[in-house]
């Protein structure tokens, strides 16, 4: 009996079944397609097993019954075409409801052409000398008629919807459906070859190892799903307008450093057999040291969550000797965020950037946190649009000399501008570039265009001896920023002594080491430097003593306090003092009123800053202010 090639395509099914269904799935909708498309391939191939067999003993059986059991046969044909395009489509269309409009758009389609292959005649041959059998007739003709068309029409999507589609699973669905159409060719042209039924088998074979084995969505490790698994599994939630909860569990691997390695595997061997026997919940691996719990049903996870805490508060090992003690990120429904990238920006922005995240164990991510950050997502995409497109400005707002009694400096301050036009100000983006890096670009452009406006417009013949710089902490930490400075000054020709570094005392605290280093390269060139933001610190006095600053500048709050603080005007007289005492020059800023403007003048300081004179100005604005107002007090 003619049917070795079907057998073993059945054994090679099997095989597959009992891996595949040996395995943990996560229920994603590509997994569903492709355990149908496996499902009509197996029973195609038996169905083409019977009908061989229906046909051998055709002498001992009804003809009505062997000609039904060949048109089952050749239906299960179709049947397989229309699940390895609804395969496709799993990807195609994303959304839940529109894939399920797509396959019951194409199942009448397919119902049709089934009940065509049902009523149309069929007629089947078998010749025992040469062993060989087939099935013919318009309801043969009529079922390779459209599962060749199916086939075109998955041929004509692959390429039409590619950036829709996996490019692994593009790959995979060419070969299987390639394999199937020559295995039909060979068998139109050589009838006695029955190759179709274990083409379809090959084919399932290259999806399994190429893309469906449930095993390449499992952390080797742990058991756990994978952080590809998650993706996948989320973003299907996501496409199907789901809400959902997670819990992430971040585990500091310094907690098992002083334990026995032995130990150390025993108790991460428990908490995981806990965590895949929770119901209710999908369990991942997101990265080394983070595991996250993916609550489907919102209405359970708030129960489920207290339960994994209790447990975990509860020990480890023998007699639970062994305290876990993780932080927790809570999320209780994942549409504070738009998508899978912006949950998973959120989250990383918790444990990185969050001061509440670090100093409590368990932290909910609120609505109000969310909004936050998208803010802050907008800011960024609007620094680096600035930044490509020339909207980055330096505005300058002057400095008056009390002992000469004209503006002799003034402050370069940063500014940038939306696609509108309209300005930002610096306190909704300056923190957000120090923190995803572009403050070291920015920084740098900001210092070239006060170099080139030093040049351009010879300032200094109005009376400016020189521009103050801000320098952001992170710039205070990169130990190439003396070498890089110097370099732009002498490419716009530069003297030294035009320019003043501002730092603040984060900076200094936070890089001091690197920082003295730049500062010792810089002041041997000839800048000078400023202490900025005096009075927001701790330990401010240390540190004027500790940084060889020229400059000390009081900061808006502490001149206020000045004025409305009998305490803070015996420190700040202390202060004064002690600064006078070491030969440095002081600035106030926040000026706003004449009274304060006496006053600090009267008090000695040495520069006043603020809106009394002047508010921040774009760069003609300035020049024509420096020209005007120094002109007057000459």
């Amino acid at each position: 009996m003619p049917i070795h090639t079907q057998c073993c395509g059945l054994f090679l099914m099997i095989i597959l079944l009992y891996f595949y269904k040996s395995q943990k799935t996560i229920k994603l909708q590509g997994e569903r397609a492709f355990w149908n498309a496996f499902m009509m391939t197996f029973i195609c191939i038996v169905c083409d097993i019977l009908s061989c067999i229906a046909i051998v003993y055709s002498d001992f059986l009804p003809d009505a019954f062997v000609k039904l059991i060949c048109k089952l046969y050749i239906t299960t044909m179709v049947g397989e075409a229309f699940f390895a395009l609804m395969y496709i489509f799993s990807d195609i269309y994303t959304n839940r409801s529109a894939y399920r409009k797509a396959m019951i758009r194409y199942s009448v389609i397919v119902g049709a052409a089934l009940i065509l292959i049902l009523a149309a005649p069929i007629r089947y041959t078998y010749d025992p000398v040469n062993k060989t059998l087939y099935s013919y007739g318009a309801s043969c003709y009529s079922a390779f008629l459209f599962a060749g068309v199916t086939v075109a029409v998955i041929l004509i999507r692959l390429n039409v919807d590619k950036m829709k589609i996996n490019k692994a699973k593009r790959s995979a669905v060419f070969i299987w459906m390639g394999i199937w159409i020559l295995a039909l060719v060979v068998q139109f042209f050589f009838k006695q070859i029955l190759l179709t039924a274990f083409a379809c088998s090959v084919g399932m074979l290259v999806l399994y190892l190429k893309l469906e084995n449930p095993g390449n969505n499992l952390d080797r490790q742990t058991g756990l799903f994978n952080h590809s698994a998650f993706l996948q599994y989320a973003k299907q939630l996501y496409d199907a307008d789901t809400h959902f909860s997670i819990l992430s569990i971040v585990i500091d691997r310094n907690a098992f450093k002083a334990m026995r390695a032995d130990l150390e595997e025993r108790v991460i061997g428990e908490a995981v057999r806990y965590l895949l026997g929770l119901p209710d919940v999908f369990v991942f691996r997101n990265t080394t040291n983070e595991i996250f719990l993916v609550y489907p049903d919102m209405k359970k996870s708030a129960e489920g969550v207290a339960r994994v805490r209790e447990r975990f508060e509860k020990g480890w090992g023998e007699n639970g000797g062994v305290m876990v003690s993780p932080h927790w990120i809570y999320v209780a429904d994942s549409w504070i965020a738009s998508g899978i990238e912006d949950l998973l920006f959120l989250m990383s922005y918790v444990r990185r950037d969050s001061k509440e995240f670090q100093e409590s164990q368990f932290y909910e991510v609120s609505s109000e946190l969310a909004a936050q950050l998208h803010r802050e997502k907008d800011i960024a995409e609007l620094i680096v649009s600035a930044l490509a497109n020339d909207r980055v400005e330096v505005w300058y707002q002057p400095i008056f000399s009390t002992e000469e009694h004209r503006f002799t400096s003034a402050e370069a301050l940063v500014r940038i501008r939306d696609e509108d036009g309209k300005l930002i100000p610096p306190g909704s983006f300056i923190e957000i570039a120090e923190r995803n890096g572009m403050i070291m670009q920015l920084g740098e452009l900001v210092f070239k265009k006060v170099c080139r406006f030093i040049k351009e417009t010879g300032i200094t013949g109005f009376g400016i001896e020189y521009i103050e710089v801000n320098l952001s902490v992170v710039q205070c930490a990169y130990k190439h920023l003396a070498a890089e400075y110097i370099a732009i000054m002498k490419e716009f020709d530069i003297p030294a002594h035009n320019i003043n570094l501002e730092i603040t005392e984060s900076a200094s605290m936070n890089a001091k080491k690197t920082l003295l280093g730049n500062m010792k390269i810089l002041m041997d060139y000839g800048v000078t430097f400023s202490l900025d933001d005096f009075g927001t610190g701790q330990s401010n006095l240390d540190y004027i003593v500790d940084m060889p600053v020229h400059i000390v500048k009081f900061d808006k709050n502490m001149t206020n306090a000045y004025f409305e603080n009998g305490k803070a005007k015996y420190i700040m007289d202390a202060a004064m003092n002690m600064i006078r005492g070491m030969d440095l020059k002081i600035v106030s800023e926040g000026i706003e009123t004449r009274e304060q403007f006496f006053t600090m003048e009267n008090l000695g300081i040495n520069f006043i800053q603020g809106y009394y004179f002047s508010k921040p100005l774009p760069e003609s604005e300035f020049l024509e202010f420096i020209k005007r107002e120094n002109l007057k007090l000459s």
